[in-house]
């Protein structure tokens, strides 16, 4: 535990600077990337609770559907 309380303070406080260049391509390559990966896990998502919400409501309306029939 000390270790890593001593690592942090170290990263935190005692930073050199960086000289590294990302170009415009890459930069917006990983920027992209990035929304690529965001839009997927919410699709995801989407798609996990989307079809069975959309089957339990089209099995309501089928119900009422035949009800109204009889």
């Amino acid at each position: 535990m000390p270790f890593f309380i001593i690592t942090l303070f170290f990263t935190f406080f005692f930073q050199l600077p960086s000289t590294a260049y990302i170009g415009p391509g890459m930069g917006g390559g990983i920027i992209l990337a990035t929304i690529g990966i965001v839009v997927a896990i919410f699709a995801a998502i989407f798609g996990i609770l989307w079809f069975p919400i959309k089957r339990l409501i089209k099995k309501k309306q089928n119900k009422k559907d035949i009800d109204k029939n009889l």
